[in-house]
């Protein structure tokens, strides 16, 4: 799916400066347990979580995720922005919730 389709929508804003944003993905997972998302999430996919610290940024980087969205307008910490930067992870930022972030995707690919 074309990341750039829900862009607007989901109001997603980029986190990490000087990333390229993937023009596609693959999938989503959802979800804050790391040790679940690291054999969950998968190679280009997006992962919705409000996680926002270094951890997430080793776990996005070791599954080459497409992109990990924050939801309900969670920041990264500090450490784990310069982590994303250095990994080339782009993370991203949306005021809305996982659930209503699936809601909004799942439109997008039926459009």
């Amino acid at each position: 799916m074309k990341l750039d389709k829900i862009m607007e929508a989901a109001k997603l804003t980029v986190l990490s400066p000087d990333m390229t944003l993937p023009e596609e993905f693959d999938g989503v997972y959802v979800g804050d347990l790391l040790s679940r998302a690291m054999s969950r999430v998968e190679e280009g996919c997006l992962w919705l979580t409000i996680m926002n610290n270094i951890n997430v940024i080793a776990v996005a980087s070791l599954a080459d995720a497409a992109a990990v969205v924050l939801c309900e307008d969670v920041r990264l910490t500090d450490e784990a922005l310069e982590a994303a930067c250095s990994k080339g992870v782009c993370v991203l930022c949306s005021p809305l919730g996982a659930y209503e972030l699936c809601c909004v995707i799942n439109e997008a690919g039926h459009e």
